[in-house]
């Protein structure tokens, strides 16, 4: 009743532990009486007991959570990166042959966007080194000609005879010295436009526009009695837009253009045709030229050199951006 808190722990006579503790009862400083409770000792280690065995079956459910999504995240998300890892060292250590990338694109998450986006970079890697491979093939194959020729030449002109013999033997080497020179500008201008290529961004081409433009100036530079018409099938003007350069693919259709002038009769007519085809465009170059046999055509018309000389089409060397089918049907 002085005014202080209290607590006492004793002991009854059947040997039970009381825990008890008594505090004031004050009114302005006036100890009006005082409150006790008291409870026995086995109560409180019960219901301590009780909170650690809430906080043990606690900590064992979230250990449960733990490892089942350490398991789950393994095989959805550790298991498949690494997988795709394991298959772009296997791309870098085998380039010469083809390796699958995991395909994962089914999956609506990051992993299924990063699959198909590795696939993506290698099949590009790969259409990439094939190109390399067919051009430095094809480059092989146009220099190895005039160098053959060269050689022959060359071998030969000691043993001419006559003035005229050697005139005609340096007249072949003239040609074909002139003939590589022009072979290996063409291999310096590919490889640049191919570079040039690399670095641009497509940009939206109206092909109606530059159609029409290189058709009017291929009719107006040329005089040799060919004419070159241009005709558009399958939509609109303005179904005819295409992502690229429109420099380089006005370039390819000239070229293409001036291949079928220079193998057209006299009178006869070069027909450009620009159809749309559902999600493609396709134009087609076509002349009343001589024409390649069928057993000359290759599987990879992509690919095709027609072995000079004779008839059919120039061995022309260049980058090969798009995708091309180049054919001479036979008449």
């Amino acid at each position: 009743m002085q005014g202080f808190k209290s607590s006492m722990v004793r002991i009854n006579e059947r040997g039970e532990v009381i825990v008890s503790v008594a505090v004031p009862v004050q009114r302005f400083r006036a100890v009006r009486g005082a409150l006790m409770l008291s409870t026995q000792g086995a109560d409180i280690d019960t219901t301590l007991a009780a909170e650690r065995l809430a906080i043990f079956k606690l900590f064992l459910i979230a250990s449960g959570v733990m490892v089942v999504l350490s398991f789950l995240l393994a095989g959805t998300i550790a298991g498949p990166v690494r997988r795709l890892a394991e298959s772009a060292q296997l791309v870098r250590r085998r380039i010469r042959s083809r390796v699958e990338i995991p395909d994962l694109s089914h999956r609506r998450d990051e992993i299924g966007h990063l699959s198909g986006s590795l696939r993506d970079m290698t099949d590009a890697l790969y259409t990439r080194i094939e190109a390399i491979e067919s051009f430095a093939a094809d480059v092989a194959h146009e220099l190895k000609n005039p160098l053959t020729s060269l050689r022959s030449a060359v071998e030969t002109l000691p043993l001419a005879k006559s003035d005229e013999s050697r005139g005609r033997l340096l007249a072949v080497i003239q040609h074909d010295v002139k003939r590589l020179d022009r072979l290996i500008t063409d291999i310096s201008d590919a490889s640049r436009l191919d570079a040039e290529m690399q670095r641009q961004d497509a940009q939206p081409v109206d092909l109606t526009k530059l159609l029409t433009t290189v058709v009017s100036v291929a009719n107006e530079r040329h005089d040799d009695q060919v004419a070159v018409d241009l005709t558009f099938e399958g939509g609109r003007s303005s179904a005819f837009i295409v992502l690229g350069h429109d420099s380089r693919l006005g370039q390819v259709i000239d070229n293409l253009i001036d291949n079928a002038r220079s193998f057209s009769p006299a009178g006869s007519t070069v027909r450009v045709t620009c159809q749309r085809l559902k999600t493609e465009i396709e134009i087609i170059v076509d002349d009343d030229g001589p024409g390649v046999p069928e057993e000359a055509v290759r599987e990879d018309l992509r690919a095709l050199l027609h072995p000079p000389p004779g008839p059919g089409l120039r061995p022309e060397l260049g980058p090969r951006p798009l995708d091309l089918e180049a054919y001479r049907r036979s008449p």
